[in-house]
């Protein structure tokens, strides 16, 4: 029988989502639990590869095993076994075929960004104090729907067929003392996000142009980009399939 689980991290103490033979990730955390609890080898398969420190509050994997689970049981006892910052909220059975990355059709991400130092959300936004012109940034947001091609936005040397994305959603938002970024497509290249918010911070702070934008995607060249920001402002915090309920 196949699973879904939904869940979520802070990933502050995590070398990211995909297991790593010398460092701690959310999946290795996960599948020791699960294999805990159920007596045999659990292989959680995540939706996606989240960067070390970067969150989630909304992510799902999916595992497989032999054995008929009382699923709120299951729920229950796995949220006690993990650690504080990673929570179960659902179990789901799904059809034998399903599967948590090749199925989503919609990933969206937001970035926040704070121009207030607050000591307890250090882990959390980004503090930046440069004020930022959200006018520009939301008119440069535009022009990531008039292309599909983003190998500049990407990580150098990463495995992939194609760096073709279909962005369906971007745009920022102020909220107190908070800018807040959302960003949503069938799929992102590693760092795609944090090289994007970087650019926008330079389009922001009137160093780069709308037009210039432009240049950079039709370069294809990740040296022409802006920055990548830091991880602890980024969270992975929708994912999308054609067959699960959004409710929890």
């Amino acid at each position: 029988m196949r699973y879904f689980i939904e869940f979520a991290y802070k990933g502050t103490n995590y070398h990211g989502w995909q297991y790593q033979p010398n460092a701690i990730s959310v999946q290795e955390t996960l599948n020791k639990v699960f294999s805990t609890l159920l007596q045999e080898e659990i292989e959680i398969v995540g939706a996606g590869r989240t960067d070390s420190g970067v969150h989630a509050s909304q992510m799902f994997g999916h595992f497989d095993t032999e054995k008929q689970i009382d699923r709120a049981k299951l729920k229950q006892r796995a949220n006690s076994f993990l650690p504080k910052d990673i929570a179960i909220f659902r179990i789901l059975p799904v059809h034998d075929e399903a599967h948590a990355r090749f199925d989503a059709t919609s990933r969206t991400y937001h970035y926040y960004i704070t121009s207030l130092k607050d000591v307890f959300t250090t882990e959390t936004v980004w503090y930046n104090h440069q004020p930022l012109d959200i006018e520009s940034m939301n008119e440069a947001c535009k022009v990531l729907f008039d292309h599909i091609d983003f190998e500049c936005f990407s990580k150098t040397h990463t495995d992939v067929h194609t760096f073709n994305c279909k962005i369906t959603e971007a745009y920022w938002r102020k909220e107190n003392n908070q800018l807040i970024f959302t960003i949503t497509a069938d799929r992102f290249l590693r760092n795609m996000v944090r090289a994007i918010v970087g650019t926008m911070v330079d389009i922001g702070t009137h160093k780069i142009t709308k037009q210039d934008l432009v240049t950079i995607i039709e370069s294809k060249d990740r040296r022409k980009a802006g920055f990548s920001v830091p991880a602890q402002g980024l969270f992975l915090s929708k994912i999308t399939y054609p067959y699960i309920d959004e409710s929890i």
